[in-house]
């Protein structure tokens, strides 16, 4: 996966969970983080959000679903 390719989909899952219900953005960015650990420890996080146009202050919430990836597995596909 490239940079671009992260970014992309990372804002996807952001503004979908923006216009899903209020406080499903941080939900959808933990998601990422889990559903792409694997490539995502290869890639720059803060650069990936700059690109889909969030916040830096997610760059801690990203990392968390990094860290949760080894303990949870994705039952529903975010929408």
């Amino acid at each position: 996966m490239t940079v671009e390719e992260a970014a992309q989909i990372l804002s996807s899952m952001y503004h979908a969970g923006k216009t899903a219900a209020r406080g499903r953005a941080t939900t959808a960015i933990h998601l990422f983080g889990i559903k792409y650990a694997n490539d995502l420890s290869q890639l720059p996080i803060g650069e990936i959000l700059h690109r889909a146009g969030i916040s830096h202050t997610y760059h801690t919430e990203v990392r968390k679903g990094v860290r949760l990836a080894e303990y949870v597995a994705v039952v529903h596909d975010f929408p």
